[in-house]
């Protein structure tokens, strides 16, 4: 996979060993434990049939680009039993992240829902609120027929809540131009090899990051401002995935002990992350010594990442430092730091991960390789 974009299937046929082997590494690099089972560097071996346990359990299958992004928001809505990513809408049997494309099928997410706690409808309205409902040639930077948008109607009661629906979001004028978004009979759905299947929860780094460079992040937060980040992941995952310091820190805007954590001495070059979304934060290049026993820089890596806002705690005027996309209290900046820029960040360790200059390409991050062996 490349730095933010999705390879095409048909780029990446000739290349398929290569491809495992790098899923496998970068897994292993994250520490994310997985199963490997027959399917994982094969494709299904039949369309997946819906476990539906009751009378209201019901099926719906939404497209729209890159089936990574379009798992998280819907898992997330109270009502859903399951997401799935797959293919579906081709001509072909059994398709892979290889030949999908080429058998005219796209990449879609079947959810399973119950329909006592949750609509179609609501279903829908999340759908609407993860695209650019505009553009049919694909979705932000993945590009082909393989991340056209598309709903499949199970029924005629689904067809017609899509149809108005969609003339409901024409009506509402977000959108320069009309939805384009075809409607169309549900065809068999073909479950996605095993590394697909959670990558949002499997790999949280390299999900966030492919987000944020895909545009399609930025798109939605321009056209929803009130929308939280699809990819920001719920309370209690955030519980089991953080250390009780981390959870404090980044989410109810602690401060770790100075001289007593993690990168307040750390020497190596490279970058520092969000814990919790992954984004680029501080750089080595800026990190300095000031004193105070927290990690300390004279910039952010990435400004735009970057969310400044008024602290009027502690009976004092400081200035908080939070993460965009993640929503994590990073710490504060002071006017104390030394030139060029005159500004000290100073950051708990807890709300970073360090990721050295030899793991950057590995972990979707070696544009910033160009940082270390010359001055910026």
């Amino acid at each position: 996979m490349g730095l933010y974009k999705k390879k095409t299937p048909m780029e990446k046929t000739t290349m398929i060993p290569l491809r495992n082997i790098t899923y496998w590494l970068l897994w292993i690099a994250a520490g994310t434990t997985f199963v490997v089972d027959n399917q994982v560097f094969g494709g299904p071996e039949q369309p997946s049939s819906p476990d539906l346990t009751d009378d209201h359990q019901k099926v719906a299958i939404f497209a729209g680009g890159c089936f990574w992004c379009m798992e998280s928001p819907f898992a997330q809505l109270k009502g859903v039993v399951t997401v799935e990513s797959g293919y579906t809408g081709g001509t072909t049997t059994d398709p892979t992240y290889e030949n999908y494309m080429a058998g005219g099928h796209v990449e879609a997410v079947r959810i399973v829902y119950d329909s006592g706690q949750i609509t179609y409808k609501a279903l829908l309205d999340t759908f609407w609120r993860q695209i650019d409902p505009t553009d049919t040639g694909g979705q932000f930077v993945d590009r082909g027929s393989g991340y056209m948008p598309a709903i499949f109607y199970q029924d005629e009661d689904q067809r017609i809540q899509a149809e108005q629906s969609k003339n409901e979001l024409a009506a509402s004028g977000l959108f320069a131009k009309p939805p384009a978004i075809p409607i169309l009979p549900a065809t068999p759905f073909y479950r996605a090899e095993e590394y697909h299947q959670g990558f949002y929860k499997r790999n949280p780094l390299h999900y966030a990051n492919y987000r944020q460079g895909s545009g399609r992040d930025a798109f939605l937060r321009k056209i929803w401002p009130q929308q939280t980040a699809a990819s920001q992941e719920s309370d209690q995952e955030l519980r089991k995935r953080l250390t009780p310091l981390q959870y404090e820190v980044t989410r109810k805007n602690g401060t770790e002990p100075p001289f007593d954590n993690a990168y307040w001495n750390n020497h190596q070059e490279g970058i520092y992350v969000d814990i919790v979304s992954g984004e680029p934060l501080f750089a080595s290049t800026d990190k300095f010594d000031s004193g105070t026993g927290w990690p300390s820089f004279t910039r952010p890596l990435v400004p735009e990442n970057i969310v400044e806002k008024a602290d009027r705690t502690l009976l004092t005027h400081r200035t908080e430092v939070r993460s965009k996309m993640g929503n994590t209290h990073l710490g504060h900046v002071f006017s104390d730091g030394p030139p060029p820029t005159g500004l000290r960040y100073c950051i708990n360790s807890a709300a970073l991960r360090f990721v050295p200059k030899e793991q950057l390409a590995r972990e979707g991050l070696e544009h910033f390789k160009t940082l270390f062996g010359t001055k910026r």
